[in-house]
C-alpha cells in the first residue's frame, strides 16, 4: 500500500489481497485522511472475502471423495463399497487435482472402460456415483465450484424385457428345491415367490418379522421397511420350520449356492445376470397377469420411483386394451 502527493492532494493506491488482488485508488485532500482510510481498508479486508484472491484448491480428487465419505457417505448403507470403486476410479484416471477435473477426463476414462468390456449399466453407475460426489461436498460447503460431471450425459441404456417363470416352471422349480439336501432352501424360495422379496431379504429372515398374516421386511436395499401379507398355510410352515430348523431368531441359514444347484438341475434357461431374482420378477410378473393393481405392487416391491414397477404393467390383462376398439382402422370397419 503506498500513500503520495498528487496534484489534487494524497492518493491511497491499495491491493488489499496482495498482487493478484483487487486494485483500488482513492486520493484525498490531505495525508491524514489518506492514511485514516489506509487504515480502514487494511481492516475492512479481513471483512470482505472477495477483495482477496481466492486461495488454490490443491486437493486431489481422492481427497475430495475422502470429505464426502467422512461427511456423507459414511451413513449410507453401501458406503464403504461405493468409496472404494470411487477411489478406483481415481487410480485409474491419474487421481488429478479436483479443480482440475473434467468431463473430458471422465469421458476418456469411460471410453477405456467400455473397450476393455466393462458394461454401460456399470459406467452410468460409476458416472452417479462420482456426480454425486460433488453434488454432496457442494451442498455441505466443502466444495465451492461447479460439479463438472453436471453436463456429461449417462448413457441410454435399451430395455430388455425382464423373463419370469411360467407357472409349469415354477412346479420344475419347487420339485428340485425340495429334493436338496439343504433344509431351507425350498421355504427361502416360497418367501420370495409369495412376497416379491430379494433373496437376501428372505434368507434373513427373523422371527420378529413374521406375526399376525404379514412379513415385515426391514434390511431392504432401498432402506425402506415394508409388511407383505401372506396365507395361512405360509406363516404355520416358517414357524414350524423354525420350530425344527430354526436359528435362534433366524428362521434361515444360507442357501443361496443351493439355489444355484437346483435351477441347474431344472435346466431353466434365465436372462443374463439372473439368479435369484428371477423369483421377485417371477412374483411382479403374475401378479400383474393376475389383475393386480400397479400402484399397489410398487409398495410390496419397495419401489422409490413408479418408473421401475412400470416395467411390469404391459403384463396387466388390461394393459392398453382400448387401442382394440380406438385405433382409426377399427372405427372404419365399424362405420
Amino acid at each position: 500500500m503506498t500513500i503520495k502527493p498528487v496534484k489534487t492532494g494524497w492518493q491511497v493506491n491499495v491491493q488489499p489481497g496482495g498482487r493478484s488482488g483487487k486494485r483500488i485508488k482513492k486520493t484525498f485532500p490531505t495525508k491524514a485522511e489518506a492514511i485514516a482510510w489506509e487504515r480502514h481498508i487494511q481492516a475492512k479486508v479481513q471483512e470482505v472475502p472477495e477483495w482477496a484472491p481466492p486461495k488454490k484448491d490443491a486437493r486431489r480428487l481422492s481427497d475430495l471423495i475422502d470429505v464426502w465419505h467422512q461427511h456423507h457417505g459414511s451413513g449410507l448403507k453401501d458406503g464403504a463399497g461405493r468409496k472404494r470403486i470411487l477411489l478406483a476410479m481415481c487410480e485409474a484416471m491419474g487421481n488429478p487435482r479436483a479443480d482440475q477435473f473434467t468431463p473430458d477426463q471422465f469421458a476418456e476414462y469411460r471410453m477405456k472402460r467400455m473397450e476393455a468390456g466393462i458394461t454401460a449399466n456399470t459406467m452410468n453407475r460409476e458416472q452417479a456415483y462420482l456426480r454425486a460426489v460433488f453434488n454432496e461436498t457442494i451442498r455441505l460447503g466443502h466444495w465451492k465450484k461447479e460439479n463438472p460431471l453436471t453436463k456429461l450425459r449417462a448413457f441410454k441404456i435399451q430395455e430388455k424385457e425382464l423373463s419370469y417363470l411360467e407357472q409349469g416352471q415354477i412346479v420344475t422349480l419347487l420339485t428340485q428345491l425340495d429334493k436338496s439336501r439343504n433344509a431351507h432352501v425350498s421355504l427361502v424360495a416360497k418367501v420370495c415367490l409369495a412376497t416379491g422379496a430379494r433373496w437376501g431379504e428372505a434368507e434373513s429372515l427373523r422371527l420378529t418379522q413374521v406375526r399376525n398374516g404379514l412379513i415385515q421386511f426391514v434390511q431392504t436395499k432401498s432402506s425402506k421397511a415394508r409388511a407383505v401379507p401372506i396365507t395361512d398355510e405360509l406363516e404355520k410352515s416358517l414357524k414350524t420350520h423354525h420350530g425344527i430348523t430354526g436359528d435362534g431368531e433366524r428362521f434361515f441359514t444360507t442357501a443361496y449356492s443351493a439355489f444355484r444347484e437346483a435351477l441347474t438341475k431344472a435346466k431353466l434357461k434365465l436372462s443374463v445376470g439372473q439368479l435369484t431374482h428371477i423369483l421377485r420378477h417371477t412374483f411382479a410378473s403374475h401378479f400383474m397377469m393376475n389383475g393386480g393393481n400397479i400402484l399397489a405392487l410398487q409398495k410390496v416391491l419397495g419401489h422409490h420411483s413408479l418408473t421401475m414397477t412400470m416395467r411390469y404393467a404391459h403384463l396387466s390383462p388390461e394393459h392398453l386394451q382400448e387401442t382394440r376398439q380406438l385405433n382409426p382402422l377399427a372405427r372404419l370397419n365399424h362405420g
